[in-house]
């Protein structure tokens, strides 16, 4: 029976991840989400995506409200990340 390298298990990981991002249940989660999924996760660590594992569980609507600053970020979210969420600058809205 073949066995599976870590990169192996980190590539699933991120598909898993990149589906979850952007099937959250509202068309607002979905381009919040996976839009930062999408740009920021190409460089991601496995601590990186441990961290976006974590978040995923969260409700959306928590998420939202961190991301647009308009509640307090638990501090288990707090840090780079949060900051880059934050920023929302790549949320690309299709008209």
């Amino acid at each position: 029976m073949p066995t599976i390298d870590n990169s192996d298990a980190l590539n699933e990981r991120m598909a898993r991840a990149k589906f979850r991002a952007w099937h959250r249940g509202t068309r607002e989660a979905d381009y919040m989400i996976g839009g930062f999924f999408d740009r920021f996760a190409a460089n991601w660590s496995e601590k990186d995506l441990a961290w976006f594992e974590r978040l995923l569980e969260e409700d959306d609507v928590d998420v939202m409200a961190w991301a647009m600053k308009t509640a307090p970020v638990p501090e288990l979210f707090s840090g780079e990340h949060m900051e880059a969420m934050q920023r929302l600058d790549y949320v690309d809205i299709p008209r």
